[in-house]
C-alpha cells in the first residue's frame, strides 16, 4: 500500500468513525422526542429539516409542535409529536409529510404502505378502569389501527404491540388521570 492510498483509507475511516459517533449520539438525544409520521433516521432527518414549520401548520389536529430551544440549537425548532396529550390521527393523505419539500418526512416508495410505528403504547393495568372492576370503554372505538387494541374478556383492553403504532388516540381518549396508556419512544422502548 502506497502512502498516498494509506492516507486515503485512514481519513475514510476515521470520517466514518465521526459520522457513526454523531448518528450514536443523535440516536441517543432523541429519546426524550417522538418525530412526525415518516420521519427520517435522526441524523438524516436533522440534516434535511429545514425548519420551516410547514409540516406544523399542515397537521389539522395539532399534534405536530416545535422543540424548544432549551434542547439545544442541532434541534430547536424541528417538528415533534406530542403524543403525551393528543394522538396522531395518521390522516389517510398524511398532510405534514405532503407538505415537506426538502424530504425530512418522506413516504416510502411503493403503493401498498403500512401506517409507520411512531411510538410504543401500553395499557397500566393499576389505573385502567376495566382492570380494576369499574366498565369504561372510552378507548374502545378510537384506534385506527384494526385489532391493534383487543379486549380480554370483552373488557379489559390489551395493545397488540405487534399492530399498534403508537399513535395515542387512546392515550388521548382515556379518562383516567394519570392517563392509563403510556406512550415510550421506540428507541426507549429498545425498538429501531
Amino acid at each position: 500500500m502506497d502512502r498516498r492510498t494509506f492516507l486515503r483509507t485512514g481519513v475514510k475511516k476515521a470520517a466514518e468513525a465521526a459520522h457513526q459517533i454523531a448518528e450514536e449520539s443523535l440516536a441517543s438525544r432523541a429519546l426524550r422526542w417522538i418525530r412526525p409520521p415518516f420521519a427520517l433516521v435522526e441524523i438524516d432527518f436533522l440534516i434535511a429539516c429545514t425548519r420551516c414549520d410547514a409540516c406544523i401548520e399542515a397537521c389539522p389536529h395539532d399534534v405536530v409542535f416545535p422543540l424548544s430551544a432549551r434542547l439545544g440549537p442541532s434541534v430547536a425548532g424541528t417538528p415533534a409529536l406530542d403524543l403525551l396529550n393528543r394522538g396522531c390521527h395518521m390522516c389517510e393523505d398524511w398532510p405534514c409529510v405532503a407538505v415537506c419539500e426538502p424530504g425530512a418526512l418522506a413516504l416510502p416508495d411503493g403503493e401498498e404502505m403500512p401506517p409507520p410505528t411512531l411510538a410504543r403504547a401500553a395499557i397500566d393495568s393499576k389505573t385502567c378502569l376495566p382492570y380494576s372492576g369499574p366498565e369504561c370503554g372510552a378507548c374502545a372505538h378510537v384506534c385506527p389501527v384494526p385489532d391493534a387494541l383487543q379486549w380480554l374478556g370483552g373488557v379489559k383492553p390489551v395493545i397488540d404491540a405487534e399492530r399498534c403504532t403508537g399513535c395515542g388516540m387512546c392515550r388521548e381518549a382515556c379518562i383516567v388521570s394519570p392517563k392509563a396508556v403510556t406512550i415510550t419512544t421506540l428507541a426507549a422502548a429498545g425498538k429501531p
